[in-house]
């Protein structure tokens, strides 16, 4: 599978193996958020709960596409990972993963429901903010606008989970008529069929929403690895052939050449111009080959850093200029973009298999200190039946759109704040347990500082040593 020497065989398997623990920390950590409230309302037995979990967090990585994983990807720059000296992408890669697991693992030791995802983005932040000081000495290659992207998608959406989760509640008050649903488990015995089938439902569509969004994140650190340190085998999608990419070259080069340049703002043109003078370089690239596997190592990580700036100047343009051409024009350009980007936006089979069973392995363990936070310590009284429903069905609708759109969200935080929403909406704000709902925000706001300093530490360590 890798063509490498031993030391580098080593060290490849080495942040293979930190990927995989992360994930799999990851599971046992997040995971445990989805499971609490079919264990506290007695709808399922602790040990059925997290298999049951865990083989639909399995799922989920599976099934659930690379588009997440490719915006993790893109936060690094490529500059970083395909860096002349592999050393130097390894100490990004290791700085990254060596913050995220120390984080992951003491708000875990703790019992505090904190955010993987949080955890992920600061260190990737860190790491990147420290790369370009040290090797380039500003910040030009942070990839901000991304980092704003996903900053706020996981800053705002445990709000959005806290309101609707208390909107939900409500509704629920006056839509269902039994008395039954908005009261705690009096014995140890499971609640009625429907109430049980609404709580796993929503259980499963958490743990699914999990693997779909959260495992995706594994991958696209994978995917940096392999690019990284092995780049003559994943650089660029090896399944597609040197034709296809050669047609999907001239369709667009030909249809950009179609847009009317006289209206245009001065940012958009800078983005069209930019996108032309990226295919240029393209066409110098796979005009000789026979074939992918002709193509030799250096003009292979050229070719993806050329079609991902291809791709982020024409993303820029696009949106900026939905419909400056005819429909059936535009759809021809846009075909082509998404032919062209394929080469680099991809995954292996087997990664996304890793991944999945590392998720879905570590679902199965460790889960117990999560859970008894969640289900005890947010609120005063025990959790109902409407509140367990209530919030995981939130937290799961939130999961899938930001999965749809590519944006990486915290499990952890989406469906504690809905606890906490529906915790508010039985009883009033003095419902909540104030020092559990501390230590949550604490974690919620020290998150990202701490990870990005962590990281952009360890990656100066190990720059004095690479």
């Amino acid at each position: 599978m890798f063509d490498l020497e031993t030391g580098a065989l080593i060290v490849l398997l080495l942040c293979l193996a930190c990927v995989c623990a992360f994930e799999f920390i990851n599971g046992f950590h997040d995971t445990a958020n989805a499971v609490a409230t079919v264990i506290y309302t007695n709808s399922l037995p602790p040990s059925v709960a997290v298999i049951f979990s865990g083989i639909l967090n399995f799922f989920g990585v599976l099934l659930g596409g690379i588009t997440v994983a490719m915006s993790i990807a893109t936060l690094l720059p490529l500059e970083a990972v395909m860096h002349p000296n592999s050393m130097v992408s390894i100490a990004l890669i290791l700085s990254i993963l060596f913050s995220a697991i120390a984080w992951n693992l003491g708000t875990w030791y703790y019992g505090i429901p904190a955010s993987s995802s949080h955890t992920l983005i600061g260190a990737i932040i860190g790491a990147t903010i420290a790369f370009s000081l040290y090797h380039h000495n500003n910040l030009s290659l942070v990839n901000w606008h991304k980092v704003i992207e996903i900053g706020l998608s996981l800053l705002i959406s445990p709000l959005i989970g806290f309101f609707l989760a208390m909107i939900l509640l409500v509704s629920m008050r006056y839509l269902i008529p039994s008395k039954k649903l908005f009261e705690p488990p009096k014995t140890t015995e499971a609640p009625p069929a429907w109430i049980r089938a609404i709580l796993i439902l929503t259980c499963g569509s958490v743990s699914f929403g999990h693997g779909s969004n959260d495992g995706q994140k594994g991958v696209g650190l994978l995917m940096v690895i392999l690019i990284a340190l092995v780049p003559m085998q994943y650089a660029l999608n090896g399944d597609l052939d040197l034709p296809t990419l050669r047609k999907a070259h001239a369709q667009m080069q030909a249809s950009l050449d179609k847009v009317p340049t006289n209206n245009l703002a001065v940012g958009s043109l800078e983005n069209l111009n930019g996108a032309k003078n990226e295919l240029g370089q393209i066409k110098l690239l796979i005009d000789k080959p026979i074939n992918m596997e002709a193509i030799p190592k250096k003009q292979k990580i050229a070719l993806r850093k050329h079609i991902s700036h291809t791709t982020k100047q024409f993303e820029k343009f696009d949106k900026q200029n939905p419909k400056i051409l005819r429909l059936e024009d535009q759809k021809t350009l846009r075909n082509s973009h998404a032919q062209l980007a394929a080469y680099t936006a991809y995954a292996p089979n087997w990664t996304i298999l890793l991944i999945s069973i590392s998720l879905g392995l570590g679902t199965m363990i460790g889960w117990k200190r999560i859970v008894v936070t969640i289900g005890e310590k947010i609120g005063k009284d025990h959790l109902t039946y409407a509140q367990g429903a209530s919030s995981g069905a939130i937290a799961a609708i939130m999961i899938v759109v930001s999965t749809r759109f590519g944006l990486p969200v915290s499990t952890t935080h989406v469906l504690s704040s809905g606890i906490a929403g529906s915790m508010v909406a039985s009883k009033g704000i003095g419902n909540l347990q104030g020092g559990t709902v501390r230590n949550i925000a604490l974690a919620w706001v020290l998150t990202l500082p701490v990870c990005i300093t962590c990281a952009m530490l360890i990656f100066g360590l190990m720059s004095l040593f690479f």
